[in-house]
C-alpha cells in the first residue's frame, strides 16, 4: 500500500506536470496546490521536479516496454512511477497499485489504459541499469551554442549537474553565522539536506536569505563601499539588494512588478536592512543624482538555472532569445548613461548563452569608447574561470564535490 498522504501528493504532481505541459513553470502553479496539505504540496514539487529531471531516462525504459505511444497524462503516470521506483526508491508494489489508481482517475482513456499501467509498470520495477543511462538532454537550442562554446564533454558535464539538482545555498549577513551548513570558499554556506526554510536557524531573526551561490557573486564583483549611492537595476527577487544594503550602500532597487518588490519589502524587514523600492521600468528610470555604481542583473534566459528549475527546457525554446539581446543591450546603454564618469556597472545575467553574457559585453565595448572590464579576483573563485575579455564565466558542473552552481555570467564595467 502507498504510504498515508502519498496520493494527494502523487495527483498535485501530476497536476504540475500539466501545467508544465501548458506552458506554466512550476513556480507560477501554487495555487494548483492550494488544497493540499503543507507537507503534500512540497512532495508534489519534488516528484514533479524529479520526473522533469529524469524525463528522457525514464521514456527511455518505458519504451522497452510500451508498443503505443499513451495519451500525455497517462504518460506522466508511467513516468513519475518509473522515477519514484528507479530513482527515489520506492517500493514497486505500493508505486504500481497507486499509478494504477492515479490511471483510473484520468477518465475513460485512463481507465482503459490502466491495465496497460499495471503490466508495464511491474516490468520497469525490474529494470537494470538505470544508473548507466545518460542524463537529460539540453534542448538543441541551447546545447548547440553550449557545445560550440566550451565542448561536447562540458555540455555532458553540464547535463549531468542539472540531473544531480541544486542544494539550498545561504547569504549571512555580516557578523553573523551559521552552523551546520559547508563554508562554501566565496562565503555562502550551503546545506544539502532539504528543509523547511522558514524553519531554519536565524530564519526569523534576519541573519541570512537564500541565494544560491553563484548569484551572489554579482555584488561582490561590485564591491560596494559604505555609503555609496547604488542602483540595482532590475531588483528581484532581491537578493543581491539584501546584499547591497548589508554592505552598507544606500540602495535603489528598481522593479516594474509591485508583487515582487512586496516580497522585497518583506525580506528586507525581516533582515532589517533598507533600501529606496521603486516601481518602475528600469529603462526609464532615472535618479536625480547620478549613483556611484549599478548592478544590472538583466533579464534573460535563465539557463543557468535549469538544476532548480527543470522545467524550464520543457517550456521554452529559445525563441524569445533575440528580444532578450536587444533589450539586455538597451539596458547596458541606458544604465551606462546613468552613471557618471568613474562609475562602474556590473552586468550579470543568470544564462549559459555566450550571447547574452561574453557577446553583450564585446558589444557594449564597441559602441562605448572609453568603457573598460575591470578584471577582479574573487575570493574562492578559480582563476579559469575568467574569460578571455576579463568577465567571469560560472557554469553548473563547476564545484561537482561541492554540489555545483548555477550558470551566470558578470563582467565589471568602467566608464571613464
Amino acid at each position: 500500500m502507498a504510504k498515508p498522504g502519498t496520493d494527494g501528493a502523487r495527483k498535485g504532481a501530476l497536476r504540475l506536470l500539466q501545467g508544465v505541459r501548458d506552458g506554466l513553470s512550476l513556480a507560477d502553479q501554487a495555487g494548483a496546490l492550494a488544497a493540499l496539505p503543507s507537507a503534500d504540496q512540497a512532495r508534489a514539487g519534488r516528484l514533479a521536479a524529479e520526473v522533469l529531471r529524469h524525463r528522457d531516462r525514464a521514456d527511455a525504459v518505458l519504451a522497452l516496454h510500451v508498443t503505443r505511444k499513451p495519451a500525455p497524462p497517462v504518460a506522466d503516470v508511467l513516468r513519475l512511477a518509473t522515477v519514484e521506483m528507479l530513482e527515489l526508491g520506492g517500493a514497486a508494489h505500493g508505486v504500481v497499485d497507486a499509478a494504477v489508481s492515479l490511471s483510473r482517475g484520468l477518465g475513460q482513456r485512463g481507465q482503459a489504459a490502466s491495465g496497460m499501467v499495471n503490466a508495464v509498470l511491474r516490468k520497469v520495477s525490474r529494470h537494470q541499469g538505470w544508473g548507466d543511462l545518460p542524463p537529460q538532454r539540453l534542448p538543441g537550442w541551447l546545447r548547440d551554442p553550449v557545445v560550440a562554446a566550451w565542448g561536447e564533454d562540458a555540455a555532458r558535464t553540464i547535463e549531468a549537474a542539472h540531473q544531480t539538482g541544486a542544494p539550498l545555498d545561504l547569504t549571512l549577513k555580516p557578523g553573523t553565522t551559521f552552523e551546520g551548513g559547508l563554508a562554501l570558499p566565496t562565503g555562502s554556506v550551503r546545506l544539502h539536506v532539504p528543509a523547511q526554510v522558514s524553519a531554519l536557524p536565524g530564519f526569523a531573526e534576519g541573519d541570512w536569505w537564500v541565494q544560491d551561490a553563484a548569484a551572489a557573486l554579482p555584488v561582490r564583483l561590485l564591491d560596494p563601499q559604505p555609503g555609496e549611492r547604488i542602483a540595482d537595476l532590475c531588483a528581484a527577487p532581491g537578493g543581491k539588494t539584501l546584499q547591497l544594503a548589508a554592505a552598507g550602500a544606500q540602495v535603489t532597487a528598481i522593479d516594474i512588478s509591485a508583487a515582487r518588490l512586496k516580497r522585497l519589502a518583506q525580506n528586507l524587514a525581516r533582515c532589517g536592512l533598507a533600501a529606496d523600492l521603486v516601481r518602475a521600468d528600469a529603462l526609464d528610470w532615472r535618479p536625480e543624482t547620478a549613483p556611484d555604481a549599478i548592478l544590472l542583473d538583466a533579464p534573460c534566459s535563465a539557463t543557468g538555472t535549469i538544476r532548480r528549475h527543470p522545467d524550464l527546457p520543457f517550456r521554452r525554446d529559445g525563441s524569445s532569445i533575440a528580444d532578450l539581446l536587444g533589450l539586455q543591450a538597451h539596458l547596458i546603454d541606458h544604465a551606462l548613461s546613468l552613471l557618471q564618469a568613474g562609475g562602474r556597472l556590473v552586468y550579470a545575467v543568470c544564462s549559459l548563452l555566450p550571447d547574452e553574457g561574453e557577446a553583450q559585453i564585446a558589444a557594449a565595448l564597441s559602441r562605448h569608447p572609453g568603457l573598460t572590464v575591470e578584471t577582479s579576483a574573487l575570493t574562492g573563485t578559480d582563476p579559469g574561470w575568467v574569460t578571455t575579455g576579463g568577465g567571469l564565466r560560472l557554469r553548473p558542473d563547476y564545484w561537482p564535490e561541492r554540489g555545483g552552481m548555477d550558470g551566470f555570467f558578470m563582467a565589471r564595467l568602467r566608464l571613464s
